[in-house]
């Protein structure tokens, strides 16, 4: 089996890329690094010949509405052209979990990315993603309010990148699932309670402000949108387990 694997430099990717060879698979990683460009089209033709499965693992630029819809809308055309014509039979794309439900900000991005890749004719797997323990840890870091980190009270189910990958790589060598599959962390959490858990493993004394109002991606959130439906693929790291890998 041939896959390739766009995004395949990042946390997500490089771990897909390590899991799917481990299990005998021929990866093509696909990147700017590997002279690959899927805003351009640069090299896409190339890399798609004759495979068999494409993984796209991409991701904007900027985790705000307008840099996802705008990268969204070119390289998922892009790939799904390049897919198209080299005759791929799967086409896997990892999104994340609300995307139905929180339409505005990057979640309608990665909306806007699952229609065009539901109305192409490519069978297809979409698998959503809950938010993993490195994008919240990112997201607390750069957080820039006076008076501490503002964070929404809303329930997550946070869940590791190796996890995620995983998934995605037991998607990727399977049958087309002409659906969607969720994965989500083994623990629920308050994300404003994490928040304060990781601000307070990293050594950082910054305070955490509850804040309904807090946005996530540029989207408010609901108490209960960033929470998978049951029958969601259940990681196993645990917060802690994540802690003592770091």
């Amino acid at each position: 089996m041939r896959v390739v694997v766009a995004g395949a430099t990042g946390l997500i990717g490089s771990s897909t890329v390590a899991r799917l060879r481990e299990n005998g698979v021929q990866v093509v990683p696909v990147s700017r690094r590997h002279g690959v460009d899927v805003i351009t089209g640069n090299g896409l033709d190339e890399a798609l010949r004759a495979a068999e499965v494409v993984v796209d693992l991409t991701d904007a630029p900027a985790r705000t509405e307008e840099a996802g819809l705008r990268f969204f809308r070119t390289a998922t055309t892009n790939l799904l052209a390049a897919a198209a014509s080299a005759g791929v039979e799967h086409h896997v794309v990892l999104s994340v979990v609300g995307a139905e439900r929180l339409r505005s900000g990057y979640f309608l991005a990665k909306e806007l990315q699952e229609y065009q890749v539901r109305k192409s004719p490519i069978p297809h797997s979409i698998v959503r993603a809950a938010l993993s323990f490195e994008s919240l840890e990112a997201m607390a870091v750069a957080d820039t309010h006076p008076d501490g980190v503002h964070v929404a009270p809303a329930l997550v189910r946070p869940v590791a990148t190796d996890d995620i990958a995983a998934a995605v790589a037991h998607v990727a060598v399977g049958l087309p699932l002409f659906g969607t599959l969720e994965v989500a962390g083994p623990e629920e959490y308050r994300l404003d309670d994490l928040t304060a858990k990781l601000l307070a493993a990293k050594g950082d004394a910054r305070s955490v402000v509850t804040d309904a109002r807090a946005r996530l991606f540029a989207a408010e959130v609901g108490r209960r949108a960033l929470l998978p439906e049951p029958g969601a693929n259940i990681g196993h790291t645990t917060f802690s387990a994540w802690l003592a890998q770091r």
